[in-house]
């Protein structure tokens, strides 16, 4: 199976509309350093990363490639970062894409500020412009060169696999994960069940990960899911959105009346092509009333009847099939955690890396830096020979406080400026403030464009003095 088919700019370029060959599988019953729940972004890059530490990697994804993946597209500096590491940058170089020089962000009252990202300025404070493609065309560039790194290095890949039970068991020193059960379907043919353990079983299975799901709610009966840190998103591809022309330019965030507390979104992900959505927290959605209350029927309106965008998209035509809802597991910090914050994330024999550790950006929306940024981290967490007889709680511990010191700053940050954004007469004034104070568009831009969390940004002084002060 070939799947370098076809030449640009004198590369050879992938073809992402080809399925994976992933080889053989292995024997039932086959015992691993690392079991990978999930193919997308989080886990190829988790799966690669320990496969590169020496570990005998199984990396499991549920659907066969190519497969869709719904999201906003927009892929920032810190999830750039790491996909150079693994080899993934030069492939979507090479492959159709969209630079995003600016971020456009508008308020309800019509006032808009155009957030700058220089290459050069910015790549020379460690940032970098960010990129936007379809989800599908980067999540197959992820898994492709994710699991060369897995076989490379011995490791074992399946596609078509859903995982029926992560196993565990407990003894006196507590519960513990011990692998998967998993069930063929699709390209491999209904029926094959097959069982398989590791010293760690690492879940990126997105916002519902069973992994997770057992971990948190089966295992420490501790809160899975809370309306008022999930987002329900809507996605839908546009070509012929006026303003959009080329594959450089600006990508756009409207916090407009009929969205609020949420907003509208315009990525175009390349020429002609234009993701547009709507993201807004579920909790909130919920207290929408009448005809307007999905988030689908929202869009509509906006883009039918909406006096700044209706024009944009009267020679627009909409992709058949490509309207898609799905949900978002938001980072911000719960108020009395059961144990860790967001939530638990890691217990003897497991971690949980991106959306499956509700680690989404609340502000942003983004989601895919932090789970590359933690599918690292579980590498530097695991060591093969110091946990060859299980990964412990005692490290499960230490990568839960790593995470949360990495990150809990900058997702309550987030979590501020998400709820700010719910008034609208504050965010009026937030977008005019930024449209006069480039200290404020260099701060937004920052939380985007930056390749890790930037510890001013953590500072209630350095906000107050960037926003508030004149």
């Amino acid at each position: 199976m070939h799947n370098d088919v076809r030449h640009a700019r004198g590369s050879v370029v992938l073809d992402y509309k080809q399925p994976i060959e992933t080889g053989s599988i292995p024997d039932d019953g086959t015992d691993f350093d690392v079991i990978v729940v999930g193919g997308g972004p989080g886990g190829s890059a988790a799966a690669a990363y320990n496969a590169m530490n020496g570990c005998k990697v199984l990396l499991i994804e549920k659907d066969v490639w190519p497969r869709d993946k719904v999201c906003g597209d927009a892929v920032g500096g810190k999830s750039l970062s790491h996909a150079k590491e693994l080899g993934v940058l030069q492939l979507v170089d090479e492959s159709p894409h969209y630079v995003v020089d600016s971020i456009i962000f508008g308020s309800a009252n019509g006032s808009e500020v155009r957030v700058m990202l220089p290459k050069e300025a910015y790549e020379a404070k460690g940032l970098q412009s960010g990129y936007a493609l379809p989800r599908q065309q980067f999540d197959w560039l992820m898994f492709y060169r994710g699991q060369q790194i897995v076989r490379e290095n011995g490791g074992f890949v399946l596609q078509g696999f859903s995982v029926l039970e992560v196993t565990h068991e407990t003894s006196e020193d507590g519960p513990k994960i011990t692998g998967v059960r998993v069930k063929s379907g699709g390209l491999r043919g209904e029926g094959d069940e097959l069982a398989y353990t590791a010293r760690v079983t690492i879940g990126a299975g997105g916002y519902n990960c069973p992994v997770a799901r057992t971990m948190v709610s089966d295992i420490f009966e501790e809160p899975f899911r809370d309306d008022e840190h999930f987002c329900g998103g809507y996605r839908e591809y546009w070509e012929g959105v006026d303003g959009f022309e080329g594959d450089e330019g600006p990508i756009e965030i409207h916090f407009i009346d009929e969205v609020l507390p949420g907003y509208f979104w315009l990525f175009p992900v390349r020429d002609g092509l234009v993701n547009v959505g709507i993201g807004m927290l579920i909790s909130e959605q919920r207290k929408q009333k009448g005809r307007k209350k999905s988030l689908k029927k929202i869009q509509d309106w906006v883009i039918k009847e909406h006096p700044r965008f209706k024009q944009r998209f009267t020679k627009a035509k909409m992709l058949e099939g490509s309207a898609k809802g799905w949900q978002l597991p938001f980072g911000s910090p719960r108020r009395n955690p059961s144990s860790f914050q967001p939530r638990r994330s890691a217990m003897a024999g497991a971690m949980t890396v991106g959306d499956a550790a509700s680690l989404v950006d609340p502000f942003s929306g983004e989601g895919i830096g932090n789970a590359l940024l933690t599918a690292k981290m579980t590498s530097a967490h695991f060591d093969r020979i110091a946990h060859s007889q299980g990964f412990p709680e005692t490290a499960a511990d230490e990568y839960m406080r790593e995470l949360w010191g990495t990150l809990g700053k900058e997702l309550s940050n987030s979590t501020k400026l998400q709820r700010m954004m719910k008034w609208k007469k504050l965010t009026n004034w937030f977008v005019k403030r930024a449209s006069k104070k480039p200290e404020i568009g260099e701060m937004m831009s920052e939380m985007i464009a930056s390749k890790e969390a930037q510890k001013k940004l953590w500072s209630p002084w350095f906000l107050f003095k960037t926003i508030v002060l004149p």
